[in-house]
């Protein structure tokens, strides 16, 4: 064989021997670093829900106070009895709670946004209870005691004598725009009512 041919063999043998060793050196095995594992933070609310079971105490709301009341419905509902609402509930929450008002019932005395205290109790369509130690009064009341004038439905105001729906009405409307009743005197100003009919509920009713 020629000289050249011998070179150029040579050559070839060189780059081929050359890429090759380059190719086993970049596929030789590396190690590898996994990344870190963060494990994720345990909730702090959870853990204190389950303190307060365990101690049979309600969890404080973020102002100290306790985060749930406790309120007695009664009267014309479907389900009454004591419920447990949470702090800030209104009266049409409490309502609700109760399986609603029953069919036929007259709330228009009833202000469902007022909002519940702990501890208070809700009467729907029902006389009113009696004042401690209440009575002297003439007889003919619808019950043991003078009946609210700050309090009372148009139900419970219809039942007094010589009041019906429309003269019940104006009573709650005056109540409304004046904040309430200061004094029984005050019912001689509601549109309807005149000395004569004063005279009889006077004794019948408070502020």
């Amino acid at each position: 064989m020629e000289p050249r041919t011998v070179a150029a063999v040579g050559v070839v043998l060189v780059v081929a021997v050359g890429f090759a060793a380059q190719q086993f050196w970049s596929a030789r095995p590396r190690p590898v670093t996994a990344p870190a594992v963060i494990a994720p933070a345990a909730p702090a609310a959870p853990a204190a829900s389950a303190a307060s079971a365990a101690s049979g105490t309600a969890p404080a709301s973020a102002g100290g106070g306790p985060a749930r009341i406790v309120v007695d419905i009664g009267g014309k509902v479907r389900d009454p009895g004591v419920r447990r609402l949470p702090a800030g509930s209104r009266v049409e929450d409490a309502l609700a709670a109760a399986g609603g008002v029953r069919p036929g019932t007259d709330t228009t005395g009833l202000n469902r946004a007022r909002v519940l205290v702990d501890g208070e109790q809700v009467l729907v369509g029902a006389p009113a209870p009696p004042s401690p130690g209440g009575g002297g009064g003439g007889g003919g009341g619808p019950g043991p005691g003078p009946l609210s004038l700050g309090s009372a439905t148009v139900e419970q105001l219809d039942g007094l004598p010589g009041v019906g729906p429309v003269l019940a009405q104006h009573i709650v409307d005056f109540r409304t725009a004046r904040g309430g009743f200061r004094s029984v005197e005050e019912l001689r100003q509601v549109n309807g009512i005149g000395e004569r009919r004063f005279a009889d509920l006077r004794t019948l009713v408070r502020p």
